[in-house]
């Protein structure tokens, strides 16, 4: 059995050919039951059969291809990787610069005992990283402890032929391994899933998939009579009973759809603590991850409130860190996330452990804005409403609706807009402690960042004519980490500066004319 970093060159398991072309056939089962229950032609169902198993053939031909040229190694001084079927390439990165090792498991993954693993330095840019798709599970857990820590405890198990009960020795070590010196900060609590239905971008990703799944099954649902069906209930039933009926099961369907996306996202949730200075979140039912943060990259949290969550007293924690690359976390976001949808108390917990703080920074009370930010917030909300009341104005006129309903529309529409409004205000707030600058801001989200003050790096001060008129700013820390600014909207100039100054003394003296 040969070291983990021994030198010599290895390649990828060779099951992640059979997990590829799985992963293309296994949409074919359904499809074919679909094509069957709407009655199409047999000469039709078995074209489509044959198309879908040669692009399966195609695709595991490339895979097979790619496989046969991957080659990695580690050695004492780096990690290496070349790859390339058309184009290839001999990539690799010194030991010091690695910071991250990541362990991906889609369902075809799982059913073949490979994992993806993702090594990255820490970069803004994607393609610092390396990306090993697939290897052996669990050789995949003794590379993540090597490349993090230093310490290869198990042996290579990515060799082909290796023994079944090598195979075993390994989990076993790998698993005594990560055991030491891990910390839990924080595991799942069942009853938090309850706070998943509150979260409106889970129910809308919902609704967007049984409006796809509808298009896409139009001609089956055609044949079994489903908009026929429709149709005639709403002949013969109340408009408005079923637009009501609608709304209801629309909202029902969210709601289940996003308690279940949930618990597929984050089933057996845990955020540990490892070697002492090495956060990881391990996650996932059927597509397990497993995501690496050094805390040296750490330089602050999020605490984010959407408002129906708000309401629950929920929330959700964010990691503020360098490498996380902005472009690809709009995709995954979930990916700086440290604490699900869970209770604001649990969240406020999370946060100060994770900062080895006693107490939350993101906890306490926060300096006002003046009423001029209120007056801004109040316009923008008016201003909103106008397109509602014209629409009603202009269906009214035409006869659609009766009268009396621009009038009901406009004090609804205002009455939403102004408390809006007012919770915009209410939340605007900032402070600057020993160590963090305190910022909140939002109302459809709420989103409170603690951000070290050691970890800003600059200023960006912006003024709109209005702004101005009123003596009003809006100043951002710019930072290499999380999203590169964290804005406090609306300060007065004067407390806007000294803000500034007190954060971050004589950055930003040089730039300003005293008065």
């Amino acid at each position: 059995m040969n070291s983990v970093i021994d030198g010599q060159w290895r390649r990828l398991d060779p099951k992640t050919i059979a997990a590829a072309a799985t992963l293309v056939l296994a949409p074919l089962v359904p499809t074919a039951a679909v094509m069957l229950l709407s009655a199409a032609k047999a000469a039709t169902l078995l074209i489509t059969a044959l198309i879908w198993v040669g692009i399966a053939v195609l695709i595991a031909g490339y895979t097979a291809a790619e496989w046969w040229v991957t080659w990695y190694r580690i050695t004492e001084e780096r990690f290496e990787l070349r790859h390339g079927v058309l184009t290839r390439n001999h990539r690799w990165i010194p030991r010091e610069r690695i910071r991250s090792v990541d362990l991906t498991a889609d369902p075809g993954h799982r059913l073949f005992r490979v994992t993806t693993v993702k090594i990255g330095t820490g970069g803004q840019h994607e393609g610092n990283d390396l990306k090993l798709d697939a290897i052996s599970r669990h050789h995949a857990e003794s590379l993540r402890q090597e490349l993090l820590f230093g310490t290869s405890s198990t042996s290579d198990t990515v060799a082909h032929g290796d023994p079944d009960t090598v195979a075993h020795v390994a989990v076993g070590t790998a698993a005594a391994s990560a055991e030491v010196g891990e910390a839990v900060l924080a595991r799942l609590n069942p009853s938090w899933f309850r706070y998943s239905a509150l979260t409106f971008s889970f129910v809308l990703i919902v609704w967007g998939a049984i409006g796809s799944a509808v298009g896409s099954f139009s001609e089956l649902l055609k044949a079994f009579g489903f908009f026929d069906s429709l149709a005639h209930a709403v002949l013969v039933s109340s408009l408005w009973l079923v637009i009501a009926a609608g709304l209801v099961i629309a909202l029902v369907v969210g709601v289940l759809g996003a308690i279940a996306l949930s618990v597929e996202m984050w089933w057996g949730f845990r955020l540990t603590r490892e070697r002492g200075d090495t956060l990881r979140v391990k996650r996932g039912l059927l597509t397990t991850r497993s995501v690496s943060l050094e805390e040296r990259r750490l330089r602050g949290v999020e605490l984010a409130e959407p408002l129906l969550l708000r309401w629950a007293h929920g929330a959700r924690l964010h990691a503020v860190a360098t490498g996380l690359n902005q472009k690809q976390e709009e995709h995954q976001p979930d990916n700086k996330t440290l604490l699900p949808p869970a209770p604001r108390e649990e969240a406020q917990r999370v946060a100060a452990e994770v900062l080895r703080e006693e107490r939350p920074p993101t906890e306490g009370e926060l300096r006002g804005h003046p009423p001029a930010a209120l007056r801004r917030r109040i316009t923008w909300a008016l201003v909103a409403a106008v397109p509602f009341i014209t629409a009603a104005v202009v269906a009214a006129m035409i006869g659609w609706v009766p009268v009396a309903v621009p009038a009901a529309v406009g004090v609804v529409a205002v009455a939403v807009a102004l408390g809006f409004a007012v919770d915009a205000y209410r939340n605007l707030g900032h402070r600057v402690d020993d160590r963090y600058l305190i910022a909140r801001s939002g109302t459809g989200i709420r989103r409170t960042v603690a951000l070290q003050r050691d970890g800003i790096i600059g200023w960006r001060i912006t003024r709109t004519v209005f702004q101005r008129r009123s003596n009003l700013m809006t100043i951002g820390a710019t930072t290499a980490a999380g999203n590169s600014i964290y804005e406090v909207h609306d300060v007065s100039t004067g407390a806007g500066l000294a803000m500034a100054e007190e954060a971050v003394p004589e950055l930003l003296a040089p730039f300003l004319q005293r008065g």
